[in-house]
């Protein structure tokens, strides 16, 4: 009978004991770089999303409620690139510029024109699964430096993201390949795709530029119309942070299909939630749309 009572009162402190509490408070301010956060700081990290999906980061201001949580936070987690324009007023309204980190600044920027014709890095780097990759040593490092008795923890998450992003790679190649090189042409609400053009042999015909606050002049969107006439171009593409009013004017004048939502800024809620998801879910409507 002790020997049960014994077993009983270790069961018992063993569920008592307290979840671990994560050591790390992290603001992020994409969805892109929320997902990093999560993967590769698991429990040990508590991660505040500032931008949270189908939030447009280009047109985005902080609120005082976001820019308090960005002041709490350890770190803070941006994309880059020139994407974040309300970041030096925030980085002022938090403290100081100390603990944002730049997730992008090591991925070599793709050059575009931007307005007036003053060449423009194009931000949407996530949009290369290599790109990503480099993304994950930066958070990697950006965690271990700043909570270091976990930098191990950090390193084997990391290398568990890697390696999931090294299957998501092997499994948009071969999809992909059910689509010929010919057929690889897509118009997009705005300039969003150029690195995923680039890795997998794509031209684009955006109707915007780099951001989703332009509007296209008539003249461009007439442009658009000709070459798809020209190209032969299967289907137009919209974005889940847009109105689709424009596009589904192109389309209705060219003949080519609406070929479905694509998420370029942002992720979506529910099965669109993730790097993963939104990848395979793009890349699988662009396929079909295409075909």
């Amino acid at each position: 009978m002790p020997s049960v009572r014994l077993g009983a009162l270790i069961s018992l402190f063993v569920v008592a004991l307290p979840a671990a509490k994560a050591d790390l408070t992290v603001a992020s301010l994409s969805t892109v770089t929320t997902d990093l956060a999560r993967n590769i700081g698991g429990d040990l990290v508590k991660v505040t999303p500032i931008i949270g999906p189908g939030v447009d980061p280009h047109e985005f201001s902080p609120a005082p409620t976001d820019v308090k949580r960005v002041a709490h936070a350890d770190l803070v987690l941006y994309s880059g690139k020139g994407l974040e324009g309300f970041l030096t007023k925030l980085e002022e309204a938090a403290g100081g510029p100390g603990k944002f980190v730049n997730v992008g600044a090591s991925i070599p920027s793709l050059p575009l024109n931007g307005a007036e014709g003053h060449p423009v890095e194009d931000p949407h780097w996530w949009h290369s699964v290599e790109n990503m990759k480099a993304a994950v040593h930066t958070v990697e490092t950006a965690f271990a430096q700043a909570d270091p008795t976990h930098a191990a923890e950090y390193q084997r998450n990391a290398e568990a993201y890697l390696s999931s992003l090294k299957e998501l790679e092997r499994w948009i190649r071969v999809k992909l390949a059910e689509l010929p090189r010919s057929r690889r042409k897509l118009v997009t609400s705005h300039e969003a795709l150029q690195y995923f053009a680039r890795d997998y042999g794509f031209t684009i015909y955006p109707v915007k530029g780099l951001s989703t606050g332009e509007e296209p002049s008539s003249r461009h969107v007439r442009e658009v119309i000709e070459l798809i006439r020209k190209e032969g171009v299967k289907a137009v593409f919209f974005e889940n942070i847009e109105n689709p009013r424009t596009m589904r004017q192109i389309s209705s004048e060219t003949g080519a299909r609406e070929g479905g939502v694509l998420y370029a800024d942002s992720f979506g809620d529910g099965k669109v939630s993730t790097y993963d998801a939104m990848m395979r879910h793009n890349v699988t409507v662009i396929v079909e749309g295409l075909k």
